[in-house]
């Protein structure tokens, strides 16, 4: 059961994993959150619009040292990584991390009824831009982040953004794709997307032995789930710069 404080709820999931989202913004736009404890650090994994503190309003993210990363830079995941001390990403969107712009952080796609209620009396959805969050823990392929108990490997899936990554656990098959993968219509048509590097990620993805996908937005799925919507996608129907064919 979720837990949920008006801001943002909480609910725990099996492997030390939970999943958080942001009460006030719409069901259609925010991304999942993911917290996973370990023994000695914890990590986030994307931190949402950021327009209310997570940190403040979730004590279960303050009980041990958090390694907070972002699967790629675009406002939606990566609004609220200002807020934690250590702050990861890929070196290929460090820039868009530190200079933050709407356009490069596609916030010019967000719209009015994406937020459910204002932060604060005055807020400007049309000029907000989320706050400058230098990196200070660049990753790339093949790296590890240990927690302690378990260890986290980076894969590189460029495509959707050129430094868009996931975070794969080899020992429960478990792997955290972001806007690599989720069960919709694949964002390929950004300005900063790459469609035919989007599909040399996902053919490579097909070669994990997943057991679980904790996608960036929607439900969580399996490995017949994550072929399908690969094999759907490789087709044109899970395509945004493919209308005609979904």
């Amino acid at each position: 059961m979720a837990k949920n404080n008006g801001y943002y709820s909480y609910k725990n999931l099996p492997n030390e994993i939970a999943l958080i989202l942001e009460s006030k913004v719409s069901e259609d736009w925010r991304c999942n959150i993911w917290h996973i404890r370990g023994h000695e650090r914890d990590l986030i994994i994307d931190t949402g619009l950021g327009l209310w503190p997570i940190a403040d309003h979730i004590f279960q993210i303050s009980e041990r040292p958090i390694i907070a990363l972002c699967t790629h830079s675009h406002h939606d995941h990566a609004g609220g990584l200002n807020q934690f001390e250590i702050r990861s990403g890929h070196p290929a969107e460090q820039d868009i991390f530190t200079n933050p712009t709407r356009k490069s952080t596609v916030a010019d796609l967000i719209r009015p009824e994406h937020l459910l209620e204002e932060p604060y009396h005055g807020f400007d959805l049309e000029s907000w831009c989320m706050n400058p969050a230098p990196i200070t823990n660049l990753v790339e392929e093949g790296d590890v982040i240990d927690l302690g108990n378990r260890c986290f490997k980076i894969v590189h899936f460029p495509g959707h953004s050129p430094g868009s990554i996931a975070i794969w656990e080899e020992k429960t098959g478990i792997m955290f794709t972001g806007d690599t993968l989720y069960d919709g219509v694949l964002y390929d048509h950004l300005y900063h997307s790459m469609p035919e590097i989007f599909k040399e990620s996902l053919s490579r993805l097909k070669e994990f032995p997943i057991e679980t996908i904790h996608a960036g937005h929607g439900p969580s799925f399996g490995a017949y789930k994550m072929h399908d919507i690969i094999d759907e996608y490789m087709s044109g129907r899970r395509s945004m710069i493919c209308p005609s064919q979904r």
